[in-house]
């Protein structure tokens, strides 16, 4: 079990904070982690500063000149929360990874009992706002919406996957990538790779200062990066499946439409220059082949992929008796 005497880990717990123009929150923020943890764990805390136009920046690295387990990392212009919080990933040094919002809207004397949940032995333990402080037209509905579509879809039934509280072990996010709004999956996706995955209620606080960056528009978002991390997860080792069914299903409509022709033509004696059935039949036969092709391309791209890195296919849970430095790389 990875504990916080192990030399790979320097603090108990990370918490990774995207900021964006929060400049009246950050100070209250700051004084409520510092409430409810100081004294209780080992902890840092890395502010991911997204470009922010405001005194955000200087608020921040004003507290990082007092505090040494205070870290701040500014990008260089917006890239939005996932990109932000990938990069206090990438930096953390903590045994445990905990995102969470820095409007004041998640609060931290939750993170005791996160990870506490964590240490009963789960891999992610998920934050669910169970009594919203939202407005509900354009946060909570499209919020019930993507979580029910998201819950059908990977097989990972969760209340509230737009909850940024959220409770990860190092080595669940050791190797994830996110980009657009694959941050609100990682537990889909360490759910599909074995992880022991639940949730938790959690306190939810009306925002008291700054705008909302979210909108309705993300539950589309949603939905787009939803079906990308259900492709790479099952099918970026064998893409040919998913062309390979789709060419064959555009070849069989190809001859369904050829068949149904030549009733028309020789059972009914139906001229079929009067009928779109041959340009039918020549687009579902043209579509089929090019989908193949691309099927082909991609299982040729995936193979380079893999091999030119020497990237591994599947992950390791435990290896008993191997040397302790071998690594293993996950897809």
């Amino acid at each position: 079990m990875l504990t916080a005497t192990n030399p790979e880990y320097k603090y108990k717990a990370s918490l990774i904070i995207p900021v964006y123009n929060e400049e009246e929150n950050i100070d209250l923020l700051q004084a409520e982690i510092e409430k409810s943890l100081d004294g209780k764990l080992s902890y840092e805390v890395i502010y991911a500063d997204d470009g922010s136009s405001d005194k955000s920046y200087e608020l921040l690295a004003a507290i990082a000149a007092k505090k040494p387990n205070i870290k701040v990392i500014k990008l260089r212009r917006n890239y939005g929360q996932t990109a932000a919080m990938q990069a206090g990933i990438e930096h953390a040094s903590g045994e445990i990874m905990i995102p969470l919002d820095s409007d004041l809207q998640n609060d931290p004397s939750d993170i005791p009992d996160l990870i506490a949940k964590v240490e009963e032995g789960y891999d992610v333990v998920s934050g669910w706002r169970k009594n919203r402080q939202d407005t509900f037209i354009n946060r909570k509905l499209p919020s019930v919406i993507a979580n029910k579509i998201i819950s059908v879809i990977s097989g990972v039934h969760l209340h509230d996957y737009g909850c940024s509280l959220k409770a990860y072990k190092a080595d669940v996010l050791k190797y994830v990538k996110l980009y657009g709004e694959l941050h609100r999956f990682i537990p889909v996706c360490a759910s599909w790779y074995g992880a022991k995955v639940t949730e938790m209620p959690v306190k939810h606080h009306a925002r008291r200062f700054g705008v909302s960056k979210y909108g309705i528009n993300r539950t589309i978002k949603v939905i787009l990066d939803l079906i990308v991390m259900k492709f790479l997860t099952n099918y970026a080792t064998k893409p040919i499946y998913v062309f390979g069914g789709m060419a064959m299903l555009s070849f069989v409509l190809f001859m369904a439409s050829t068949a149904w022709a030549l009733v028309l033509k020789f059972g009914y004696g139906i001229d079929l220059d009067s009928t779109p059935l041959p340009v039918i039949s020549a687009m579902f036969f043209t579509v089929s082949i090019q989908i193949a092709m691309m099927g082909l391309l991609a299982d040729m791209l995936m193979r380079t992929y893999y091999e030119s890195q020497d990237k591994k296919i599947y992950t390791v849970e435990k290896a008993l008796n191997f040397e302790a430095e071998k690594q293993y790389a996950q897809v």
